[in-house]
């Protein structure tokens, strides 16, 4: 597997980071004993290949946490965070390393309808304005195929169909494998 060029199978997942991969995990586990801007602060402090000072990573934890709309204060607990605060917090400790390239895995599960459309738009900024790279892994189509520029459709672990999102959604294998009807991409 190469990255940037550079083989990156068998690395460490320290070092795969500081080359500038991030990822989040489809049930976020915060170190629960920490604040939210400690839960980011540490991910930017070691995660990052410069390794920042404490303030620093502090400054950049609070950027991190504005832009995906968590508490930024110090002394917000993780235990006020329902799933969608989760998910960002998840989110924010990824992009406090600094990726080129975000991993996201199911960041729209257990959330609501209104949750997924702001998770979406959230993701959107990320690869806009911080020009981060996202491989989005997700089941929730409908939500995924309006934001995606491209999609890969795995079925049973084997490709069925790629290509951008309208291509995919008329493909009649995607259509039974996961839709069950024809997708309307408004």
């Amino acid at each position: 597997m190469r990255f940037r060029g550079e083989e990156i199978a068998g690395l460490t997942p320290d070092a795969i980071c500081h080359r500038g991969i991030a990822r989040t995990f489809q049930i976020p586990r915060p170190f629960r004993k920490l604040t939210i801007l400690e839960n980011v602060a540490v991910a930017a402090h070691f995660g990052s290949a410069r390794r920042d000072d404490e303030a620093a990573a502090r400054r950049r934890a609070r950027e991190i946490l504005a832009l995906v709309g968590l508490p930024a204060d110090g002394l917000a607990s993780t235990a006020l965070l329902g799933a969608a605060g989760l998910k960002k917090l998840e989110l924010a400790r990824a992009l406090a390393t600094g990726p080129k390239l975000l991993l996201a895995d199911e960041s729209l599960g257990g959330l609501d309808p209104t949750e997924m459309t702001t998770a979406v738009e959230l993701l959107r900024r990320i690869r806009g304005e911080l020009g981060v790279t996202i491989v989005w892994v997700e089941h929730i189509m409908a939500t995924l195929m309006r934001v995606v520029d491209r999609v890969v459709v795995l079925d049973h672990g084997e490709k069925i169909a790629e290509g951008t999102p309208l291509d995919v959604a008329e493909d009649p294998r995607v259509v039974e494998a996961y839709l069950g009807e024809k997708l309307v991409l408004a």
